[in-house]
Order: structure tokens, then C-alpha cells, then sequence
């Protein structure tokens, strides 16, 4: 049903059903997590979490693109299933801001609404919430707070960083 694994930011639970990510959130207590579960998905005891966990360790070491094919299942209506299908499309080290992701989910008037998908995201991580900020380039909210948003967007950065040093030396 659930797993808790130690990152450098962190604790980190993931919930699960199968191979499939329910919720997943910085803190070591499945409990915080269980409530963002939408009720129309269960959690099973029979979650074969290792995937996820590989996924997740091997983003923490570097590879960044790890937690984009780890299966997630969330519901929350059309606009939010389409805005967290394009939340997993945004590049690791290259934020968009709440407007930007608005018009990437398809309703460019529609920022607040960008923004309460990121709120209601229950899948932290591998529906990367952390990479959408204000239009100024400020931080703006996190449900796992705003250290924890900067150290991943920072991670990322530098992680992307160096992947363009190596490539800039191969060539």
C-alpha cells in the first residue's frame, strides 16, 4: 500500500495500487497521504512499489527523466486529468509560470484554475506541481513547502546544467 524511502530533502511516502502511484508526498507519514487518494481509487496491499522507488532514487541521483513513465492515477475531472497529463511534459530545470501553464493545459485564461491543479496534485514528484511558478519567477506555493520546492527546482537545474557541460564537451 505504501513505502517511505529518505531522499536529501527528505522523507518521501508513495501510495500505491499495483505498479500504479496514488499519492506520493515529502513526509514519512502515509497517513498525510491517504486523504488525497480520491475515493473512486483504492490503495492495495498488494502494490508492487519497487519501480516507483527505483524511479525515485535514481531522480535524486541524477537521472531526472526516471519518474516520467512511473504510472499515476488520479481523477479530478477533465481540466484537472488534462492539466496533470501536462504537468508531466514539462522539462526538469525549465519551470513554466502559472500562465504559461495554463496555456499548455489548453485554457490560457484559465490560471487560477492552473493553479488549483497544482494544489490538488496528489502525486508529488511524478506530477511535478514543483515546477510551475509565479510570473515574477517566485516560488509560490507548495503543499510540501517551499524549501523542499526550491531544493528540487534547484536539483534539476543543476542536474540539467551539468548534462549540457557533457554535452558541450562531446561535441
Amino acid at each position: 500500500m505504501h513505502t517511505t524511502i529518505n531522499t536529501p530533502v527528505g522523507p518521501f511516502t508513495i501510495v500505491g495500487s499495483g505498479a500504479t502511484v496514488l499519492a506520493a508526498g515529502f513526509t514519512a507519514d502515509a497517513t498525510e497521504l491517504l486523504p488525497l487518494v480520491h475515493p473512486g481509487l483504492v490503495a492495495d496491499g498488494d502494490a508492487d512499489l519497487e519501480p516507483a522507488v527505483k524511479a525515485t532514487m535514481a531522480y535524486f541521483d541524477g537521472d531526472l527523466a526516471a519518474i516520467d513513465t512511473v504510472p499515476v492515477a488520479q481523477r479530478g475531472g477533465e481540466f484537472l486529468a488534462q492539466a496533470w497529463d501536462v504537468l508531466r511534459t514539462v522539462p526538469a530545470g525549465a519551470p513554466v509560470t502559472y500562465t504559461q501553464y495554463a496555456r499548455l493545459a489548453g485554457r490560457p485564461a484559465a490560471v487560477r484554475a492552473a493553479a488549483q491543479a497544482c494544489a490538488r496534485n496528489a502525486a508529488a514528484l511524478f506530477v511535478p506541481c514543483h515546477r510551475v511558478v509565479r510570473t515574477d519567477g517566485t516560488l509560490g506555493g507548495y503543499r510540501w513547502g517551499l524549501d523542499v520546492k526550491r531544493w528540487l527546482l534547484h536539483h534539476e537545474r543543476a542536474q540539467r546544467g551539468a548534462m549540457a557541460q557533457m554535452m558541450e564537451m562531446g561535441s
